[in-house]
């Protein structure tokens, strides 16, 4: 797999050695580390809060320097993390269809990578077989063309945490016009928080709803003189 800067990959936490978290990026043989003011803004009282061994994380590609990959953790938006984890459980339930149909599964998964993203393909595939005999013969199309046909995607859920919180004698009304809308479920959590989550085919619509409505919400609190803090 080659990396490049400001790219945002799938890593698995090797270990933790003072002030630096030592990685391995999946899908290759590369390593990398992120220094702890990467994992997140301020001071870090427990950094197992964060991160532990052998946990998957997505990081973005800070630098590449004579074989050293530094990586960051905090600068990673939800939309691309959410973007990275389900490529990544596509290339999985790919893999898995594979090695139901062919005898190298591995071989053909990395062809398919390397001219196509994961979700791309599979998303293509389903409507035009031809994507699929690229890579498999005509008996094997059709297999994987039966699974795909079968298998339908679940929706995708996207969502943030936002800070709201209004000072005016009317605040309690203020605050429900603000949080009105019909493109999203927003839940309160407590000390002023609240959750909205949207749901759509996929993650790249379901964040670009989820985003529209914020920016809503953001200019209607301005409006009110409410504060509003994305999280």
């Amino acid at each position: 797999m080659e990396v490049k800067e400001n790219d945002f990959v799938l890593c698995t936490v090797k270990k933790i050695e003072g002030t630096t978290v030592f990685m391995t990026l999946d899908d290759s043989n590369l390593t990398g580390s992120i220094v702890f003011s990467e994992i997140a803004a301020g001071r870090i009282r427990n950094i197992r809060e964060y991160v532990v061994p052998n946990k998957k994380i997505v990081c973005k590609v800070l630098k590449i320097s004579k074989g050293n990959i530094e990586l960051s953790f905090r600068r990673v938006p939800a939309k691309e993390r959410d973007f990275v984890l389900d490529k990544h459980k596509k290339e999985a339930t790919l893999k898995s269809m594979l090695k139901t149909i062919t005898k190298n599964p591995e071989s053909i998964l990395q062809k398919i990578k390397e001219k196509y993203e994961t979700p791309d393909f599979l998303e293509q595939a389903r409507q035009d077989k031809k994507i699929i005999e690229q890579f498999l013969n005509k008996e094997e199309s059709e297999k994987l063309l039966k699974i795909l046909s079968e298998k339908s995607d679940k929706p995708k859920e996207a969502k943030k945490i936002f800070i709201l919180s209004s000072t005016m004698p009317s605040g309690l009304s203020e605050m429900k016009s603000i949080l009105e809308t019909k493109e999203a479920e927003i839940h309160y959590l407590g000390s002023s928080k609240f959750q909205i989550s949207v749901i759509a085919k996929d993650f790249k619509e379901a964040n670009s709803i989820l985003d529209a409505t914020l920016q809503q919400i953001e200019k209607k609190a301005k409006e009110k003189h409410a504060l509003f803090t994305l999280k």
